[in-house]
């Protein structure tokens, strides 16, 4: 089989591997550090948790790093990325240990959420730095496959870290802290895993960019006009953008309704609901196994834009179907079908985006991708507050996505001849 073939080959580049390593141990703790966020933030007892405090949470811990992400972007094409990784994760697990001291204090929520605010603003450097660093550890044949097991791999990893977190959660007191202070040993690993690269490794190249700090800040906004220029002249790359955040905006509205059923309409209990939670994360990461697997075959046949024209057909199909039962099993199959579609989609873009753009902007544009996933999730998590009744039973919300996964269908049949 030709995709066990060409991951034999990528898993036997040794910078591949290193720099896989390094995505794999920030995504667990990643995993780790959001489930004890969801826990504190849903389940825990003493909260009467709506769909509007989960869009307000999600708001403070993601919309002020949204409206700064292109900055980080315009940094990351001028530092070293080896540095990024290193240093990132460090700033990580120590600011993880600061949040839970904070839990075990009882401190007021704003401070929790100062705490995880910053956590996850380092996140923007080190996910954006993660997609611009593979072109530098594979060549272009090989770039779609390393497209496949790279960022899917990862989004496993978080799974398995979330599962951990819950694992923890079940065997030890005061759970959320001890959750939170696994996360920041995991992002210390992540940190000194890093090491095993030289610092020149994944770019950028010394000559491309200003080596003075105080030039690089001085140039910042122009850099960030001039990568939104570049990402305008690459239609193909934009289009491929465009088409994925609507997708993240279908997957958002679905997860703040998945939580919302585990919380109050498939449970009585805090621990019930967590494990319904569970399963449906573990049935997507099953869906984004599986798009690791099919997406190099799917994308060589079709293209990138045709594989997620067909991605976005089957979910206008599947997602009504399965979702307007509001049942544990029919979601738990919603989830991974959902997570395969999703997670093939972006395989699609992430090659697109990395073809299409130059090196010299390539950490611009992946930090603009990635405040476009922010915005469309916190977006979704807003209409989803608006829409969903507190049980989270809400057909109109269902109907509304299959319409969206339609248009986007729609829109990219004119782009299968481009992909």
């Amino acid at each position: 089989m030709s995709v066990v073939r060409d991951l034999r080959v990528l898993l036997r580049l040794t910078n591949f591997r290193r720099l896989l390593a390094v995505r794999l141990l920030s995504q667990c703790a990643d995993g780790v550090y959001q489930v004890a966020l969801a826990t504190y933030v849903v389940f825990s007892p003493e909260k009467q948790t709506s769909p509007a405090a989960i869009a307000s949470a999600m708001a403070v811990l993601l919309l002020p790093y949204s409206l700064v992400g292109p900055f980080a972007g315009v940094l990351l094409d001028r530092w070293q990325r080896r540095q990024v990784f290193l240093y990132g994760n460090l700033l990580r697990a120590l600011l993880a240990g600061g949040t839970a001291l904070l839990i075990l204090a009882a401190v007021p929520e704003w401070l929790f959420y100062a705490s995880a605010l910053s956590v996850t603003a380092v996140n923007r450097f080190v996910l954006a730095g993660l997609s611009a660093s593979l072109p530098r550890v594979v060549d272009a044949e090989r770039l779609v496959v390393a497209n496949s097991l790279s960022p899917t791999a990862g989004t496993l990893a978080a799974t398995v870290g979330g599962g951990l977190a819950f694992g923890i959660q079940l065997l030890a007191d005061k759970s959320n802290a001890a959750v939170v202070a696994f996360g920041a040993l995991l992002y210390l690993c992540a940190g000194l895993a890093s090491l095993r690269m030289s610092r020149e490794l994944l770019g950028p190249d010394p000559g491309l960019v200003p080596q003075r700090l105080a030039s690089t800040l001085a140039s910042t906004v122009r850099g960030l006009i001039a990568g939104l220029r570049h990402l305008a002249e690459r239609r193909r790359a934009a289009r491929a953008l465009a088409a994925v955040g609507l997708m993240r905006f279908c997957y958002g509205a679905l997860f703040v309704t998945v939580l919302m059923l585990c919380r109050y309409a498939w449970s009585s209990t805090e621990s019930e609901g967590l494990g319904l939670l569970g399963l449906a994360v573990a049935a997507s990461g099953a869906g984004f196994f599986a798009a690791a697997v099919i997406s190099p075959w799917a994308v060589g046949r079709l293209g990138p834009f045709g594989w997620m024209t067909v991605c976005a057909a089957a979910a206008a199909v599947l997602e009504p179907t399965l979702g307007l039962t509001f049942a544990p099993a029919p979601f738990l199959v919603a989830a991974f079908v959902l997570g395969l579609i999703t997670q093939g989609s972006k395989i699609a873009t992430d090659t697109v985006v990395q073809t299409s753009v130059d090196d010299a902007y390539r950490g611009r544009v992946f930090a603009l991708y990635d405040v476009l996933f922010n915005v469309a999730f916190v977006a979704a998590a807003g209409v989803a507050a608006l829409m969903l009744p507190p049980d989270g039973r809400s057909p109109l919300l269902v109907v509304l996505v299959a319409v969206i996964y339609a248009v986007i269908a729609l829109a990219l049949r004119g782009e299968r001849t481009e992909g």
